[in-house]
């Protein structure tokens, strides 16, 4: 009788390390949910109190801005945590890189920062009439420069495009299959869907990233997408990490 050869079951690889002593939690793509931040951070704060004691460290994985009413208090919350502790940092998002290309003066990029929810965003800075007011795109760019103020300018454009931490890399959307991490582009790092999305191979480091909002937390073999959908009614969404360990909080 012929009979298959026995294949043994090779166990799933073990969960990626962090450094001893470090507890980091990233924090999904907020969208003007300001509302949704202060409540995650509340619970952030208070379970990392709970556990035993470690080094915080807290990365916000970008989109702080458009959709929700609150991107002014969102930028401003972020700034002070970052500027206060280099225990904190921000990743860049798409969605800042497109209002930073208006505020440079690229036309084509207000256009679609306003189809993307930049209209909320310019509300949350006092601008709302000038939106359909303003005779140009020059001069809303202009309404636009002298209104948001240029702290907030210069935190965004000084934004990380990765932050790295143990065997994770941490970005906004993800990278592209095939190319080394240190060779990956912004473009990928701040845009990308797929092939990353289905891809299942390895990337060189374990992927915690947002950008592409699911009903829930997106758990893959290689990959972590924590966007649960805070712009569209949904949570608001951290991973924690400690030494092998993983686990979420969210509000919403």
């Amino acid at each position: 009788m012929f009979r298959l050869p026995f294949q043994k079951r090779v166990p799933p690889p073990p969960p990626p390390m962090i450094p001893p002593g470090v507890r980091a939690y990233a924090i999904g793509d907020v969208h003007g949910r300001a509302d949704l931040l202060d409540a995650l951070l509340d619970d952030v704060f208070a379970d990392h109190a709970r556990r035993a004691p470690a080094r915080l460290r807290l990365i916000f994985l970008g989109d702080l801005i458009d959709r929700g009413p609150g991107s002014r208090d969102v930028v401003e919350r972020v700034r002070g945590l970052v500027l206060s502790d280099d225990r904190v940092s921000c990743i860049i998002g798409n969605h800042e890189e497109v209002f930073l290309l208006a505020l440079d003066g690229d036309a084509d990029a207000l256009g679609m920062f306003l189809r993307i929810g930049g209209d909320a965003t310019l509300a949350s800075y006092g601008i709302v009439d000038e939106i359909y007011a303003s005779g140009s795109d020059a001069e809303l760019i202009d309404v636009m420069r002298a209104r948001v103020p240029a702290e907030h300018v210069a935190f965004l454009s000084g934004l990380d495009d990765r932050v790295e931490i143990g065997g994770y890399l941490c970005v906004h959307a993800g990278v592209r299959p095939g190319i080394p991490l240190d060779a990956q582009q912004p473009t990928d790092l701040r845009w990308i869907r797929q092939p990353f999305l289905d891809h299942r191979g390895d990337f060189g480091k374990f992927i915690i990233h947002g950008h592409t909002p699911m009903g829930e937390v997106d758990v893959q073999p290689n990959r972590i997408g924590i966007d649960t959908g805070a712009a569209y009614g949904g949570k608001l969404t951290a991973i924690g990490l400690e030494s092998m360990q993983r686990w979420f909080l969210s509000v919403g």
